[in-house]
């Protein structure tokens, strides 16, 4: 999946543009909005991008990941080396220990990231400042041109680039999670 950015002034033109892309197969699920004013993209009937999400917790997590696994395998690794194993604990001190070494480096990563911008974002942090609102679109590639024919009929949006997308499984578990809830 591709995402495209797109910078708008205008909420009512966002929620045009996001039910074209809807009638035209995109679901709500790949569409977001990235405002300050998180009350007017509701009032609008946007899907708003959630707080969590605004900052950098899952991106910051995943590093303390990456640095609690060594350590919590070098835990493991030097009491096993060190003959510690063998005493009447066993092994279960030090995989507990390992434990909450590598849950305290994902907390301390997640800690971190909640106090920066999502590193997706941060490009575009001075257009959201300034009241600006970002409309993201994740898109398989065969909807690409679904997308661009949609955006050529609003000739208000300026193109703010491209990236990486949430994975398409991701996208489709949120979907049917949302159809589940609307048919409870």
């Amino acid at each position: 999946m591709n995402r495209h950015y797109y910078i708008s002034d205008n909420l009512d033109d966002l929620e045009t543009v996001e039910n074209e892309l809807e009638a035209n197969g995109i679901s709500t699920e790949q569409i977001h909005v990235l405002s300050e004013k998180d009350a007017d993209v509701e009032q609008h009937h946007l899907h708003d991008v959630n707080s969590l999400m605004k900052q950098d917790v899952v991106h910051s997590g995943e590093i303390g990941a990456v640095i609690g696994v060594p350590l919590a395998a070098l835990i493991i690794g030097g009491a096993y080396w060190l003959g510690w194993t063998e005493s009447a604990a066993g092994w279960v001190p030090f995989i507990f220990l390992a434990i909450v070494v590598l849950g305290f480096c994902i907390w301390e990563g997640g800690f971190f990231g909640i106090q920066v911008p999502n590193t997706h974002f941060r490009s575009l942090k001075q257009q959201v400042k300034e009241g600006e609102h970002i409309l993201f679109v994740d898109v398989e590639p065969g909807q690409e041109s679904v997308l661009d024919r949609v955006i050529e009929h609003h000739p208000r949006l300026t193109i703010a680039g491209t990236g990486a997308a949430a994975p398409h499984w991701i996208v489709a578990w949120l979907h049917r999670w949302h159809q589940f809830k609307r048919t409870i």
